[in-house]
């Protein structure tokens, strides 16, 4: 007997089992799920590769708290503040929501750069994973962005001129830089369109961005694998191993290129001769 058989099952498994071969039979979706959950995982991996689940599992932390967060949320120059007051101080468990997508974003933030500074100390940007890394560059701006238009949202005297600040610097940039700065004051100054600008940036197009980004961030990772840490010995014997390559092709080259070489005022003898008729 084996631990498979363990009696008869109910009709709830039996009905979930249906529902999951009806959706497999036409989505594929078990292949899928078992070609993106279980693969090979390099030995010597620790918790400093979970950085980037850590950062992905914040994100998430901060749409569900976004999402509640909007319904009370008011976009104006007259009522944001009061809002922001309304759901700390009267929504049932408001503080801890707002707190948590509060501190939440600092964390992303923090935890995002620790991703990036570990991926770039182990050289795990390297071929064939440049694209995995570039990916995460932009994932990387996303989050500042999006800390950047969120911190506005409290139109309190501290967020606007911090904000006043940073889009001032922004659009001294050359060329683009002025264009950049009328797009996110949504006009030549400050005033309720930015404010209007910031909240929607901030709700539908970092976050659809980000969410788009990750998929292409965790394809790269499904499709190359996880790069094995620096002090790996397998890793260590196949770079030994491609580097006796490399100089191994590199004397070889050196030799052939000495036997080729003609000597001085003696002329070139072609490689094949051609016979005249």
């Amino acid at each position: 007997m084996t631990t498979k058989d363990i009696g008869p099952k109910g009709p709830v498994v039996k009905t979930g089992e249906a529902v999951v071969d009806y959706v497999d039979d036409r989505s594929g979706v078990k292949t899928g799920a078992r070609w993106f959950l279980f693969r090979n995982i390099p030995k010597g991996t620790s918790w400093f590769q979970t950085l980037g689940f850590t950062a992905m599992a914040l994100f998430g932390l901060q749409a569900i708290t976004g999402i509640v967060l909007a319904m009370y949320y008011k976009p104006d120059t007259n009522t944001a503040f009061r809002s922001i007051e309304y759901i700390t101080d009267e929504v049932t468990w408001g503080w801890l929501v707002r707190g948590m997508h509060k501190w939440g974003a600092s964390a992303m933030i923090v935890v995002v750069f620790l991703h990036m500074g570990r991926v770039f100390i182990w050289g795990a940007y390297k071929y064939p994973r440049e694209l995995t890394w570039v990916t995460g560059a932009v994932l990387l701006f996303m989050t500042m962005f999006m800390g950047l238009t969120g911190y506005l949202l409290v139109w309190d005297q501290k967020a606007y001129w911090a904000t006043v600040v940073a889009v001032n610097i922004t659009a001294s940039a050359p060329i683009l830089g002025p264009y950049v700065g009328d797009i996110l004051r949504a006009g030549p100054e400050f005033g309720p369109n930015t404010l209007s600008r910031f909240y929607s940036i901030h709700m539908l197009v970092i976050p659809g961005g980000i969410a788009t980004f990750i998929g292409l961030h965790l394809y790269f990772i499904t499709r190359l694998g996880i790069s094995e840490p620096p002090w790996s010995k397998r890793r260590l014997r196949i770079e030994r191993d491609e580097e006796d390559a490399r100089r191994r092709a590199a004397r070889e080259r050196q030799s052939l290129a000495g036997r080729t070489v003609v000597p001085a005022g003696e002329p070139a003898v072609p490689a094949r001769a051609e016979v005249a008729e």
